[in-house]
Order: C-alpha cells, then structure tokens, then sequence
C-alpha cells in the first residue's frame, strides 16, 4: 500500500508540476553502439513510473501465487491430518476388536500428519507382530525410531515386548538392560525385566529390581517373596550346575550372613548338596539351621543325609522334641535315625508315637520294616495292610 500511494504522489507531482515546466523539459540521450534514444526529461520520467508499475504489478501477482500455494499446501496437509485422525479412532476401534490386520493398515495411513505418529507406527508394529508378520513389524519400529529423535524410550519398550512375544528373550533382555540405565524406575521397563530375567535365569539382575517392583507396587509382598526364593535357588543350581558341590559351597560362603541363616535356603542348600553326594556339608548346615530355628523343611532333610555320625542328627531330634513337643514329624524322623541305627525297639515307640498323633502310609510302612528286621511278620503284615487302607482312602480312584 505505501509503494502503490508512492505511486500516486509521484503522479498527481508530474500532472501538477508538468504545465510549470512545459517548455523546460531539458534533453535526455541515451546512446548505445547501435542505438541512439532520444526523449525529454519529463518522458523519461513516465516511462520510469511506468516501469516501476510494472515491476509492482509482476511482484503482486508473484506473490499471489505463491500465497495461493501456500494456502493449498496447508489445504492439503489438513486434509491428511483430518484424514489420519480418522483413522486412528477407527484403528483404535479395530484393536478392540482384535482385527489386527486393520489396525496396522489403518495406524500407518497418513501416520506422518497424525498428532502422534510414533504411537502410530509403535501400535503398528505390534499388530503386525500379532499377525506374525516379523519383516513389517520391525519396519514400523525402524519408522518409529526415525521419528522419535528426542525419546526412544516408547521405541524401545515396544522393541523388547516384541522381543518377548517372539520368544527372542537374550535379546529382549539386552534391550532391557539399556533401558534400565536410562529409566530404571519406569513401571512397564520393570514388569518387562521380570518377564526377561525369568526367562533368561538372569537371578542376579532378578534380585536388583525386585524391591523397586514392590516399592512401586508392581508386585505384592508375597509375590516378591516368592520371586526372591526362586531367583535365590535359581542361583544355587547355576552354581550347582557350573561347580558341583565345591562350586556350590564356595557360592554359598560368599552370601551374606542373612542370607545364610534364611531356613528356606538353608533346607534348599541341604537338599542340593545331598543330591551332590555331599552328606557331611548337608549335615553341618542342616544342624546349625535348627539350632536357630526350628524348621519343618530341615527336619524332613534329615533322614535323607547320611553320615557317620548319625548319633548328632539323633541327639538334635531329641533336643528338639523336648524344646517343641512331640510331633509326628519329629517322631517320625526319630524313628528313622534310629533304623539306621538297628536300634528296633525304639524305633517302633517312635513310629507308634508319630502313627497315635496322625495315621501316616509312610510311617507305616517304615514300622512294618522295621517289625520284619525284629521277626515279627504277622505285626508287619498288620501294618502294611493299615498303610494300604490309608492309601486307598486317601486316593479312592487309584
């Protein structure tokens, strides 16, 4: 607008003016090796006036132009943001339906002029991972990674759970584990760990996160319990596995002072080191534990070491009757201390002791060998029919 009134000044000047200088326009030559050009000073201010009108005319309708595609870029770029909207909604529909298929069809129409494009192509992926198709899922991962310059985290979630749906779990867990150091307290980062430190026996790692699980209520008390003893005894059989009963006691010397005094890892300590063929360790940890604390788990691992010096394991059972009473498992394990020992007539009151406080098929079966071992068939015989009895109507359709 001020070029354009510019304009008209210099005009309404030359219309006033032009009369005042009439007669006095001077000369104006302009000469060129083949040209020469001829005009008054006043004609060479028109034609420059309208050479600048020109050149105002051009740059306007330049400029329309370009404002015109502008307008119909955004046009365009609208229409596909609307269009990727809608199909969005209807993926999102879709998903709850189950109709994978259409979910990863729909998520990656127009996903690029979508709100969220990176949650487009992520839920894409994991559609196409439903369906099986590995080869278009990991593009949308890839497409999604392009995308998401400024955060990977979401990316790289969907990568690991992909990782897990296709029972690829190494890989899955190097994923978490780079994930952990960024956003070690992000709630589905922990549960997929869980998953891929399960999987994996990755016990150790188990343990690092399983308080942050509980402290940030992702798993229940006794869940954390339960995951705690199984990472535990899933480390002694990788010790086990790795240094037989040497590895697995130099493992166990290295716990903390807690850990070695916790009666369930004690009773599984005892029973791995039996399997070893380990009896005086097994022996030597089984006794301390219940020197502590009485322990169901340790007292039935009793009857299954077998040392030399049984006599101490007897003396220990004793003790523990009269700390705790007489109960049929104490009874019971007596009783079997005392078979090894040839000591019958003991171990009879033992059994019939245990038998009085609860009728047990194990219990009479070991009293029937011991009745044969004292010649004594008919009361044997009794026994093991009482014993069968007892099967029978604890398991009526075997």
């Amino acid at each position: 607008m001020i070029k354009v009134l510019a304009l008209f000044i210099l005009l309404i000047a030359g219309i006033v003016l032009g009369p005042v200088f009439a007669g006095k326009q001077g000369y104006v030559l302009i000469q060129t090796s083949e040209w020469n050009i001829e005009t008054s000073v006043t004609g060479l201010v028109i034609i420059l006036l309208v050479a600048l009108i020109v050149i105002l005319l051009i740059e306007w309708v330049i400029r329309r132009l370009f404002r015109t595609g502008s307008r119909a870029r955004r046009w365009f770029a609208g229409r596909k943001h609307r269009l990727a909207q809608k199909h969005t909604n209807t993926a999102l529909i879709k998903l709850a339906e189950g109709d994978y298929q259409q979910v990863e069809k729909l998520m990656t129409k127009n996903a690029d002029y979508s709100d969220t494009p990176v949650a487009n192509y992520l839920l894409a992926a994991e559609a196409a991972q439903q369906r099986g198709d590995e080869i278009r899922a990991n593009q949308h991962l890839e497409r999604a990674s392009e995308l998401s310059t400024d955060n990977q985290i979401p990316v790289e979630i969907a990568r690991a759970r992909i990782l897990l749906a296709r029972e690829e779990n190494h890989a899955a867990r190097h994923t978490i584990d780079r994930l952990l150091d960024v956003a070690p307290r992000h709630p589905e980062v922990l549960r997929l760990a869980q998953t891929a430190y399960l999987r994996t026996g990755a016990w150790s790692a188990l343990l690092d996160i399983l308080p942050s699980l509980e402290k940030d209520q992702l798993a229940t008390k006794e869940e954390t319990e339960t995951l705690t003893q199984k990472a535990w005894l899933g480390l002694m059989e990788q010790a086990m596995a790795s240094g037989g009963s040497e590895g697995l006691k130099q493992w166990w010397s290295h716990q903390a002072r807690k850990t070695r005094q916790d009666p369930r890892l004690q009773a599984a300590m005892v029973t791995h080191l039996i399997e070893c063929d380990d009896h005086e360790m097994a022996q030597v940890i089984a006794m301390d534990g219940l020197k502590r604390q009485y322990n169901e788990s340790l007292v039935l691992a009793i009857p299954k070491i077998k040392t030399a010096n049984s006599e101490d394991s007897e003396k220990l059972v004793r003790q523990l009757i009269k700390q705790h009473g007489s109960t049929p498992l104490l009874e019971s394990t007596l009783g079997q201390l005392l078979m090894r020992r040839g000591e019958w007539q003991q171990a009879v009151e033992a059994f019939k002791t245990a038998l009085a406080q609860r009728p047990d098929s194990f219990d009479y079966a070991w009293l029937a060998d011991v009745y044969d071992k004292m010649r004594r068939p008919e009361e044997a015989a009794k026994m093991r029919r009482e014993g069968l009895h007892l099967t029978l109507k604890k398991y009526p359709d075997q």
